[in-house]
């Protein structure tokens, strides 16, 4: 932890990655409390994430997996989850179909330069819940992606990004705080294309 008394947000956005060492103490106390305090609610996800996915296993016949925020312990919020499913291509018509009579489409996104996700949106106990049908391969390598990130994204890291994105977000910088919640998944995943989506005008 440095010793200074400025936390440097745009040196921060700038480098690509936010390292705990440059944090100081005040703004790191700040940082663990705030992300401390999103924890107080993983129960209940936890418990809405198991909803969710069973219905997506019911509608879909695939197993879903987390890829969002939640599943990272980066979540700002304390109702938005993100589910994705693998599927082969010869079959995603009949998903989508499926899928359709339960949740809303939210259109097609590239993933990669050669592929594409259907994206669709639920509700569970007042939760919502965004669910991305990729195909087998890029499923695979998301797996992989979050296998990594499970093994060599310290806590410390956690917290770190969760406050810069807070901070981001409560400076309205939407730009910024739109391509920031994605520098973890383009630091351990590079095969896929992370485009920011902008948050709206108003929080």
């Amino acid at each position: 932890m440095t010793e200074t008394s400025v936390f440097d947000l745009d040196a921060v956005v700038a480098s690509g990655w936010a390292d705990p060492q440059v944090f100081p103490a005040s703004e790191w106390a700040a940082a663990e409390a705030f992300w401390n305090a999103r924890r107080v609610h993983d129960a209940r996800l936890l418990a809405t994430r198991e909803k969710a996915s069973a219905l997506v296993r019911e509608w879909s016949g695939r197993e879903p997996c987390d890829v969002g925020s939640f599943g990272l312990r980066c979540n700002l919020e304390t109702s938005d989850l993100d589910l994705a499913i693998g599927c082969p291509l010869d079959r995603r018509a009949e998903v989508a179909e499926r899928l359709a009579d339960h949740a809303r489409f939210k259109g097609e996104r590239f993933t990669s330069s050669r592929s594409t996700r259907l994206v669709f949106v639920f509700e569970v106990d007042e939760v919502e819940v965004d669910l991305s049908v990729q195909t087998e391969q890029d499923f695979a390598i998301a797996g992989r992606m979050l296998d990594d990130i499970a093994r060599h994204m310290s806590e410390r890291e956690r917290i770190a990004h969760t406050w810069v994105k807070h901070r981001l977000r409560a400076a309205e910088r939407l730009e910024d705080y739109a391509a920031w919640k994605l520098v973890t998944y383009a630091r351990f995943c590079p095969e896929f294309d992370w485009v920011p989506i902008p948050e709206p005008a108003s929080l």
